[in-house]
């Protein structure tokens, strides 16, 4: 429908996204289209990028700590689950925020889907896993730090939605008038002037 913009993110897997989120959201086809280059990015996804980027290194912080405190008290298995999964959520981390802020701003779907993909499938269920499952040793500390960061994801993910909604909604608009424009722009030498006159239409008689 529109040409995928260049970005960090392989062009099959861009254009995979768009189409995936054209289908999702854009339902809307009879809004106003206002100013066609209003920028549409989502302020209160903006402030939650902007506070969990300051809150993510205290979180890796706290849990580095505890994870020394308590990693003697663990079984084998849930040594190599708990590294593991503090590997996948740090570099996801990174990933995810950096997404979020070039998709948000610049007003990327390909990059903020793949923010709200990875929020929803590694994100939330490594952080669910951490805070519920009672044999990684919960601290205090850790279920505070946890709760927090679950709540930015959370909200994240409601953000992210109403984002990408209204940055399709208003490519799709976008493409649906430059269509519009391409269409007139071209034949606009063809047009020819009617006139009302009574219930007939006719077209002014010019002297050659």
């Amino acid at each position: 429908m529109y040409a995928a913009p260049r970005g960090p993110i392989p062009a099959g897997l861009q254009h995979r996204l768009l189409q995936l989120s054209g289908a999702l959201f854009t339902h809307n086809k009879t809004r106003d289209s206002g100013d066609r280059a209003a920028v549409v990015s989502h302020l209160p996804l903006q402030m939650l990028l902007y506070f969990n980027v300051f809150y993510f290194p205290f979180w890796w912080l706290s849990e580095v700590l505890m994870l020394e405190l308590k990693l003697p008290l663990l079984a084998g298995y849930y040594q190599v689950l708990i590294i593991m999964g503090m590997v996948v959520i740090t570099s996801t981390e990174l990933l995810r925020l950096y997404l979020g802020y070039v998709g948000n701003l610049q007003e990327k779907v390909p990059e903020l889907a793949t923010f709200w993909l990875l929020t929803v499938f590694f994100q939330l269920p490594l952080l669910l896993f951490f805070q519920t499952d009672e044999e990684v040793v919960i601290l205090p500390l850790e279920r505070a730090v946890h709760l927090i960061f679950l709540l930015f994801l959370i909200s994240e993910t409601v953000m992210a939605f109403l984002a990408l909604k209204a940055v399709t909604q208003k490519l799709t608009m976008k493409y649906h008038l430059s269509q519009f424009d391409d269409g007139t722009g071209h034949n606009g030498h063809r047009q020819t002037d009617f006139l009302m006159l009574g219930n007939r239409t006719v077209t002014p008689y010019n002297n050659i």
